[in-house]
């Protein structure tokens, strides 16, 4: 008999993006915090008690928990794939923060070990499906642009040891600017475009060292070991393209940038690191862009996790799934080598764009 019902959660991972997940899906009726998990158990049990949640502790808590259907991962990078193949291996969904995995062999393991066990993959970002993007996709779909043809999208910025206490990380194998924030830009181009094709890219390292701005560690230099400059073309399966730049050089702060040019006309889309924002459409023949706002869901960080356990009670696909992770995956270390290689790089996998999402699409409302 089908299980009905709030979905059953336990987090692994009790870091600083767990606030942003724990804000809403404690608020979502549809879905049950459970269990709140971590290597270091009293961080665990200090976020379980800030959120109201009754059972905390190390991993296998949230492992071996009979009532826990999804487990969201929210562990580091080098970690989301030991512990999603720990939850797959438990029976559980699991709901993965981006990057789905560090390379290729790892993120097909993955899918064919949660395929064999008849468990779904999602992961972040879940931002295309707030109110910003999806209005955006609406527009798209209806025609607004004519023929999707072309994008140019622009991540700027100086970098992030100014402001995160622990900035090291994010400049080692598995991040930089490409792996950390490719992911939004990659995955909204997907929807628009459908699946990539082949890329290009060249990258640069301004700085071997960088030096942390603030918070306890202020002072400590650490070391670059990825390419904090990448400047990225796509070619789509569709015939479209797209010119990205992904930068931790800038000192002039431009993030967010997405245009979509058609046969009739041009999109600006909001920030796709956001769920919510303005749209523009400037037309073939017009003197001016008009703005149009959005509409739908722009609670934050869970909509994909809510969509999932949704979907499983419905018995129908969900829209982040880990195909689509994988494919943006893909195209990431595609661009990685093609940086070193200075070459084209086939992307091998594909994913469709996902369903798009109803304008009163509710994450408040009990539907379970």
């Amino acid at each position: 008999m089908a299980k009905t019902g709030p979905v059953g959660i336990a987090f692994i991972g009790a870091g600083n993006i767990s606030k942003q997940y724990l804000d809403n899906l404690t608020t979502f009726p549809d879905v049950k915090v459970l269990v709140i998990a971590d290597l270091f158990e009293e961080a665990a049990a200090a976020r379980a008690a800030e959120y109201g949640v009754e059972i905390s502790g190390g991993v296998e808590v949230a492992l071996n928990h009979p009532d826990v259907e999804i487990i969201v991962n929210l562990t580091i990078p080098a970690a989301h794939v030991e512990v999603a193949a720990a939850a797959v291996r438990a029976g559980k969904h699991v709901w993965t923060e981006k990057p789905f995995s560090l390379d290729r062999e790892s993120g097909l393991g993955l899918l064919k070990v949660a395929d064999a066990a008849g468990v779904r993959l999602g992961c972040a970002p879940d931002t295309f499906l707030g109110a910003g993007l999806q209005t955006a996709r609406r527009l798209i779909d209806s025609g607004a642009i004519g023929t999707p043809l072309t994008a140019l999208t622009m991540f700027q910025s100086p970098g992030p040891e100014s402001w995160h206490p622990n900035p090291a990380f994010l400049f080692q194998e598995g991040a930089g600017p490409l792996f950390d924030m490719a992911p939004y830009y990659l995955t909204t181009l997907v929807q628009a475009f459908g699946p990539l094709a082949k890329v290009a890219a060249v990258g640069n390292t301004a700085f071997s060292t960088r030096t942390i701005g603030s918070g306890p560690k202020e002072g400590e230099v650490f070391d670059v070991e990825v390419p904090t400059h990448v400047s990225a073309i796509a070619q789509f399966e569709s015939g479209a393209s797209s010119h990205s730049v992904f930068s931790f050089e800038s000192p002039r702060p431009r993030m967010g940038f997405v245009e979509i040019t058609g046969t009739e006309g041009t999109i600006s889309l909001p920030d796709p690191n956001n769920f919510d924002g303005e749209i523009r459409v400037f037309t073939s023949g017009a003197e001016d862009w008009t703005t149009v706002p959005a509409e739908g869901p722009d609670n934050g960080r869970g909509l994909g996790v809510l969509d999932m356990a949704r979907s499983i009670r419905a018995g129908v696909p969900h829209r982040a799934t880990g195909e689509l992770a994988y494919h943006i995956l893909d195209a990431m270390v595609s661009i990685s080598e093609s940086v070193n290689t200075g070459e084209f790089v086939e992307v091998a996998s594909s994913a469709p764009s996902s369903e798009a999402v109803p304008v009163d699409w509710a994450p408040t409302a009990a539907t379970l």
